[in-house]
């Protein structure tokens, strides 16, 4: 059995980050270990959550993990809180990269031209540095923009646009750079890529359901690692994790009892595993 290591936060209540990733992985035939890097209440959507920095236990899960000999097919990780956890996730990454894994960044940090709370320019080029050691990261348009210390495009930039903005992240480090939330045309809703090795881009598209809803970024991200594991080439991987993604906002849209702080994905998991042939 193939197990990753996803470095992330985990929320008691609300879709997203390990609470998306832990389910989503391990649905798909995959041992999921992790290792959260805080425990909130709820995310960061809800007011007076509770909030408990882990990063003191990080090394020491790491130091853990050595002595015990355990590897990994792969680590991902999604949002990190500070710019001190980034610089361990780098050195978890120099512990636990070989040449039979995948190092897999989403690095969850900016939406729609804005930081996330908490978060400044300067942090942005941290994540970069982080994503240079990574063999794919997974920005979104906003993302990819701060970490390359350029103004904001919009969320309608142009195809060359976001080939542009897709050559000079793979000169960061990364082998495989996907920029995901690109519109193609009117509900038309994808992922562009950009393949280093073989200098080829690559996309493809779903239908643009229309709501914003928190989380799907995770989904995304967990789905495609989730498949990849399985076997599936990069591309096929990112297909099955846009098809996903967009039936589980697509569920939650019809869906008159949803609620308003994720999408249910758990309602589409057996859809997930016929894609995936499970």
């Amino acid at each position: 059995m193939k197990r990753v290591l996803s470095i992330q936060d985990l929320s008691c209540l609300g879709k997203c980050s390990l609470t998306v990733a832990l389910p989503i992985i391990s649905a798909m035939g995959v041992e999921t270990s992790i290792i959260p890097t805080a425990v909130l209440s709820t995310h960061t959507m809800f007011d007076n959550f509770t909030f408990r920095d882990l990063t003191e236990d990080m090394n020491g899960i790491k130091k853990h993990f050595i002595s015990e000999g355990f590897q990994f097919d792969a680590v991902y990780t999604g949002y990190l809180g500070s710019r001190e956890q980034i610089n361990i996730v780098m050195n978890y990454f120099d512990t636990f990269h070989n040449n039979d894994n995948y190092i897999i960044v989403d690095p969850a940090m900016a939406d729609n031209g804005k930081l996330y709370t908490g978060f400044t320019p300067d942090f942005a080029l941290e994540m970069a540095k982080l994503c240079s050691k990574a063999d794919i990261i997974l920005p979104n348009i906003s993302e990819a923009c701060f970490m390359l210390g350029k103004d904001y495009i919009g969320e309608d930039a142009a195809p060359y646009e976001i080939k542009e903005l897709l050559t000079e992240l793979t000169s960061l480090g990364a082998k495989t750079v996907v920029i995901t939330g690109v519109r193609f045309k009117k509900n038309d809703f994808g992922f562009m890529g950009y393949d280093a090795r073989t200098e080829g881009f690559f996309q493809y598209s779903t239908e643009e359901i229309p709501i914003k809803s928190h989380g799907t970024g995770d989904i995304f991200a967990s789905t495609f690692t989730g498949a990849l594991m399985n076997h599936y080439t990069i591309y096929n991987a990112l297909k099955i994790a846009a098809d996903y993604t967009c039936a589980c906002i697509k569920n939650t849209y019809n869906d008159p009892t949803a609620v308003n702080y994720g999408v249910n994905f758990e309602a589409e998991i057996p859809m997930l595993l016929k894609m995936i042939e499970k």
